[in-house]
């Protein structure tokens, strides 16, 4: 059967065709790294790999929440250990300024530290990480405390998503902090200092006790912010473990074996090679190569 020059020459574009799309993919892989770059080379292996980077992109954003997380209870601990010195250093001058030998004149001057210690109270307790208030609740974008000490916020503590299902608290009710009933700091301070203002021992007196009470609210608010801390760390642990595992999954399933893929490709432009040349001479056919 007589084959046409037509003919010929398309079976020779179509095998040109076919051999240089091979030789590209073959240097894409090496390119890359990858062996899958389209759904035709791997459907299964690509479908895997789509699960597993939505994955890896969802563990992404709970990385990022536990490390902004982190942040907030750092501060929420600063904060609260500062308070609690503050309050220690209070309950100390508390306790001179009780005493017999001291006199109206020292409680009175003493009056203007108590209440600069208020203010500092205060301030510690509009502490806000980014611009947005730790101890005001939800209403995370308004200070939490006015210069009096009035509470702002709201009772619902700000938290963060940490996996599929599970939050934590990692703001705070600063109500519940610093001003939970007979645990008013503000409200102790400032008849503390109305108590020595007025040399009223007995005024003093009171204030030891209720600052007394407020450092052990403290310890334990410190301990809930500890506890959280230990809990977003395991969290955190844990992440980067499954990230490593789902990690070496998508290179098992993703990545090229190089040597393999070098070899892969010199074949095929030897193939190449081979069939440029062969096409070079088909092509040079003429109808009186034919005839002879």
């Amino acid at each position: 059967m007589r084959v046409s020059n037509q003919t010929l020459y398309g079976m020779v574009k179509q095998n040109l065709g076919n051999i240089t799309e091979a030789l590209y993919k073959a240097n894409k892989v090496v390119a890359t790294g990858k062996r899958i770059a389209d759904l035709s080379d791997d459907p299964v292996g690509l479908t895997q790999v789509l699960h597993i980077k939505a994955d890896l992109s969802s563990m992404e954003q709970l990385g990022s929440n536990i490390t902004f997380g982190k942040s907030w209870l750092s501060a929420s601990e600063t904060v609260l250990r500062n308070v609690q010195n503050l309050v220690s250093d209070t309950k100390t001058m508390a306790v001179q300024m009780a005493s017999a030998t001291i006199g109206s004149p020292e409680r009175a001057s003493a009056a203007g530290t108590v209440q600069n210690m208020l203010e500092e109270i205060v301030s510690l307790a509009n502490t806000d990480v980014g611009g947005r208030f730790i101890f005001a609740g939800s209403n995370t974008n308004a200070a939490a405390f006015a210069v009096d000490g009035t509470y702002n916020g709201d009772n619902n503590p700000f938290t963060i998503k940490v996996g599929q299902a599970s939050t934590v608290e990692v703001g705070k009710d600063g109500e519940a902090v610093f001003k939970s009933p007979g645990m008013d700091i503000f409200q102790t301070l400032t008849d503390f200092k109305t108590a020595l203002e007025n040399n009223d021992v007995g005024g003093i007196q009171t204030a030891i006790g209720e600052l007394g009470a407020f450092f052990d609210h403290m310890n334990t608010q410190i301990s809930d912010v500890g506890s959280k801390t230990l809990r977003m760390q395991v969290k955190e642990n844990i992440f980067q473990d499954i990230e490593i595992s789902k990690m070496e999954r998508l290179s098992q399933i993703e990545d090229a074996d190089l040597a393999a893929a070098i070899t892969d490709l010199k074949a095929k432009e030897l193939a190449y090679q081979a069939a440029l040349a062969s096409s070079s001479r088909i092509m040079e056919l003429s109808l009186a190569d034919y005839l002879r």
